[in-house]
């Protein structure tokens, strides 16, 4: 026996049909915390560097291929006949291999690279010819047998268990690590003997005991790496469970989330030290946040990045592509979408920014707008430095902005404003004298005219 591991290849069954799910997607598609079910496995399976990869991909097989083509092999399951049937599709794959088998599922998408690592050093140093992963999960019904030195026995179904064996907390997880010869040999011999008439994989766990073989189980610690998904409560069960992952993660790294039950953020967020995240805040996608910034509640960053000490918030929007320099502060209400944001530059309520590049220290007052879309396309706008934007100010796209202007209040523009210029685009106003006691007799007229129609109406 060598001191490291064998050489591995991994077999993902992702062919299910999700019918649970009640959806027009493959269920291996559904995200996590940004991310599709199947890429959080293979992530995992990715970090153990195997040889193989092979993917069994069944429902939306297309799909599915297309999103992640070049990460793995795949091969089709075209009729599900089984957990052994998914994996005797992989098996020509694996003819000519000669090392170990771990077997994952695309529907249990929390298992960590470490306890997989993990697997494959006990099974090193336990001499097992194949290893089972177990956990003390309620909610899986095979029951571990072991014998009086600990190795397995058997696994038991509930429906087949005894009493005691009810009682019996570890269960099979389904993920499996073994010799690729063991496993074939144990294909080989699969029998639909069951009500279904399916090949199961556990089958391949009596088979390996039968032939003298040994057999070990390593126990999770934590239960909820082994969460299986077939419906979209266990889909948010599962969320929760990354999602606290996530959290204290950043927490450990240096951010202070106020409310870590109430802050939503995915895998591909990253976030620099001393920042602050107040309850009720999204981040989504491949989003970056600098060291010392403030999001304040409810607020929603979508794919963005943000430098150093920007504060924003509360009940503002980054959509995709918003990049803020340093010490950027978005106030209240505020939209920002595809945009360049120059250091310094505040926009603090009920303002939106569409498709535009910003300069720095620029002011955009209450209500202003970039108005970048004319009904057929979308125009970008360009702001210089140190301009300041009156309220309810419109910038009619495209439009140049020069810098150290000034865009007078309620201004609609259309034109470029040079340097050092005051804007101003506005109608002249006109007092009409008496104006409003005139709207009044009339209103008065024609409520009295109502309730005339209404008594003779009643009259009659």
């Amino acid at each position: 026996m060598g001191n490291s591991p064998s050489k591995l290849a991994v077999v993902v069954l992702a062919a299910g049909q999700g019918t649970r799910m009640k959806s027009r997607r493959a269920k291996v598609l559904h995200e996590l915390c940004g991310r599709p079910m199947l890429e959080h496995v293979l992530c995992a399976a990715e970090s153990l560097d195997p040889e193989r990869l092979v993917v069994v991909v069944g429902r939306d097989a297309e799909e599915v291929q297309e999103r992640f083509s070049g990460r793995c092999e795949f091969v089709l399951q075209a009729e599900q006949k089984g957990t052994g049937h998914a994996v005797l599709q992989a098996e020509p794959k694996l003819a000519d291999f000669d090392g170990d088998v771990l077997v994952l599922y695309a529907d249990v998408p929390l298992l960590r690279s470490e306890s997989l690592q993990a697997m494959r050093a006990e099974k090193q140093r336990d001499g097992a010819d194949l290893l089972i992963l177990t956990a003390e999960a309620p909610t899986i019904p095979g029951r571990i047998l072991r014998d009086s030195v600990g190795r397995v026995e058997r696994v038991v179904e509930m429906q087949d268990a005894t009493k005691e064996e009810l009682a019996i907390a570890e269960r099979n997880t389904g993920v499996y690590l073994l010799d690729a010869q063991l496993l074939r040999s144990c294909l080989a011999r699969l029998e639909a003997s069951n009500a279904q008439g399916e090949l199961y994989l556990t089958d391949v766990v009596q088979l390996a005991v039968g032939d003298g073989k040994k057999v070990s189980a390593s126990l999770l610690d934590d239960a909820d790496e082994c969460l299986g998904i077939n419906t979209r409560e266990e889909l948010a069960d599962a969320v929760a469970v990354l999602r606290g992952r996530i959290n204290r993660r950043w927490m450990e790294e240096g951010v202070t989330i106020v409310d870590p039950a109430c802050t939503y953020i995915d895998m591909d967020v990253e976030i620099g030290r001393d920042t602050l995240i107040e309850p009720g805040c999204q981040i989504t996608g491949a989003t970056r946040i600098g060291e010392g910034c403030r999001i304040k509640a409810y607020t929603t960053i979508e794919s963005s990045q943000l430098m150093d000490d920007v504060e924003i918030g509360p009940n503002a929007h980054l959509r995709p592509n918003v990049e803020l320099g340093k010490g950027v502060k978005i106030g209240n209400f505020v939209e920002v979408k595809n945009s360049v944001i120059g250091a310094g530059t505040k926009a603090a309520h009920l303002t939106y920014i569409g498709d535009a590049d910003v300069g720095a220290g620029v002011n955009f007052g209450c209500g202003s707008v970039v108005v970048n879309y004319d009904g057929i396309s979308k125009n970008r706008t360009t702001i210089g430095d140190d301009v300041f934007i009156g309220c309810n100010v419109n910038l009619l796209s495209p439009i140049v902005v020069q810098d150290h202007s000034f865009l007078a209040a309620g201004s609609t523009l259309n034109r470029e404003v040079p340097q050092h210029a005051l804007a101003v685009a506005r109608a002249k106003q006109r007092n009409v004298e008496g104006w409003m006691k005139r709207r009044q007799a009339q209103k008065e007229a024609a409520q009295r005219k109502k309730e005339e129609a209404r008594k003779d109406g009643s009259d009659e």
